[in-house]
This record gives structure tokens, C-alpha cells and sequence, in this order.
């Protein structure tokens, strides 16, 4: 596996990504309805996507020519994003990544990490030491959600 800074080249699938793992992975812990509000799928422009993915940081993992999962990690330790591949799940990807993050953000001076973990990462965020601080119920397009602030210190 390969990490890379992200490119506007890597858009359209990282966009893929984000899309699969929201419909395909968080599914079994998200209603239908909430997986519609959070995937906008029929919403997403891959230009607005490009300035989002490049103003927070985004690194790209890729095996082979394939991209395979995305995260970012912002000059004060927060995480916005990480997804990865359905396909490509409960294979490591995600702890390299994080790993990676991790070296950026020490590498900056961060103290600390933090992000807003779905139920479906909530797991893996608290295998790599991420402790929740709260759950929240935010609204996305009318529609309840859950997820769980949660913290590393460094």
C-alpha cells in the first residue's frame, strides 16, 4: 500500500470510496433513510469534493492503481474523514493510514486527535486508543444521525 498526498486526480475515486463505504459499509448500523441524508449521493460534485478533500489535508492509500481509502488530519488534530473501500475492509488499511496521520500531526506538534466517529468506526477508533468523549446526534438533511466525538492524546 502506498499513501500519497491527495490530487484532484484522485476525486472521482475517492468520491467512490466515501459513497461505498457510507451505502455499503455503515449501512448495517445506519437506517436507510439516515444513509440517504449522509451519502447525498445524487448531491455530490466532484469540483466541490476537490476543494474540500484539498483545504482539509487529505491523504490517499492506494494498492496498486487503485485507490483504496482517503482520511485527512487538520493542523489542529481533526479528523474529518476516513473510509475505505468495502472491499478493502478489516485489512489493515485503515491502521495505516491512522498511522500515517499520526506521524503528520506529531511530525507538527499536534497534541492531540479527535473526530466525529460514526457507530461503524467507533471501533476501530477505539482499537487505536481514540476514547469517546461524547455521543452527538447531529442533523444531516432533516435527519437524526449518530456518532461519537472522540479523542487521542499523543
Amino acid at each position: 500500500m502506498e499513501i500519497h498526498p491527495y490530487a484532484e486526480t484522485d476525486g472521482p475515486a475517492t468520491l467512490r470510496v466515501f459513497l461505498a463505504a457510507v451505502t455499503e459499509t455503515a449501512s448495517v448500523h445506519y437506517s436507510a433513510q439516515q444513509i440517504s441524508a449522509w451519502a447525498r449521493a445524487d448531491g455530490r460534485d466532484v469540483n466541490q469534493w476537490n476543494s474540500a478533500r484539498k483545504s482539509l489535508n487529505t491523504y490517499v492509500a492506494t494498492i496498486g492503481d487503485e485507490v483504496v481509502a482517503f482520511s485527512d488530519v487538520g493542523e489542529d488534530g481533526y479528523i474529518d474523514m476516513m473510509f475505505v473501500a468495502p472491499k478493502f475492509g478489516r485489512r489493515g488499511v485503515a491502521g495505516d493510514l491512522l498511522a500515517h496521520l499520526r506521524d503528520i500531526a506529531v511530525g507538527v506538534g499536534v497534541s492531540e486527535l479527535y473526530t466525529n466517529a460514526s457507530i461503524t468506526a467507533r471501533p476501530f477508533f477505539e482499537k487505536h486508543g481514540f476514547a469517546v468523549v461524547a455521543e452527538q446526534h447531529p442533523i444531516t438533511l432533516g435527519v437524526e444521525m449518530t456518532n461519537y466525538k472522540m479523542m487521542l492524546r499523543l
